[in-house]
């Protein structure tokens, strides 16, 4: 695809208006959300939260997006959120280039997060699964191991939770975002994922708001 030699040519002023509808979109779809969400996010916090409290550990997945957001939250509970507190145990397993190739290149792409919750989950630990689509092959690869594994699964996704709703069992928590827009989903993502944190932090720390 070639770039284009005559851009459209929006003026400054029509192109702030486009960034306000941005914002505009955003927040409402967050406002919308919130009755929605909220009661699943609370279920996910205390599922993480006693997970990481007897002293599991939470893994996340994802693709593009959905990687830097598993990374972000992998982050937030190694070293911190708000408050400080000692580390939580989190990996994110979308940072390991040579195992990612190495399966990749063996075995098949799907198999790049499956692999490492085989090898690295073990019963009561928590799999934090994301997908804007919710039909990542690799995502849902991995939350099938991940049951047979003794694990909880906590789903964050979109467009009405896709394939890997069905995957979603008793004791399971599906965060499905109400809409379609991929931009949408993944900024109400960053935000659950910080609730989350909060949460967290909040159950097993007494972190105040």
């Amino acid at each position: 695809m070639t770039i284009p030699s005559n851009p459209s040519a929006l003026s400054p002023t029509e192109l702030a208006a486009r960034v306000r509808g941005h914002f505009a979109a955003s927040a409402d779809l967050k406002t919308a959300a919130a009755p929605v969400l909220a009661e699943p996010l609370a279920r996910a916090i205390a599922l993480m939260a006693q997970c990481l409290g007897a002293g599991g550990k939470v893994l996340a997945c994802g693709n593009g997006g959905s990687a830097a957001d598993a990374q972000h939250f992998s982050a937030e509970l190694l070293n911190r959120f708000e408050i400080e507190r000692a580390p939580l145990a989190a990996i994110a397993l979308t940072t390991d280039t040579s195992t990612l190739t190495a399966v990749g290149n063996d075995y098949a792409f799907e198999l790049v997060f499956a692999k490492q919750v085989q090898g690295l989950g073990r019963a009561g630990d928590v799999l934090l699964a994301i997908s804007t689509s919710g039909n990542s092959a690799n995502v849902m690869a991995a939350m099938r191991v991940a049951k047979q594994a003794g694990m909880s699964i906590v789903a964050l996704t979109g467009n009405g939770g896709g394939k890997m709703a069905a995957l979603i069992g008793e004791g399971d928590v599906q965060i499905c975002v109400p809409h379609t827009m991929t931009a949408r989903i993944q900024e109400v993502h960053l935000l659950s994922l910080h609730c989350l944190c909060d949460g967290i932090d909040t159950l097993l720390f007494g972190a105040k708001s």
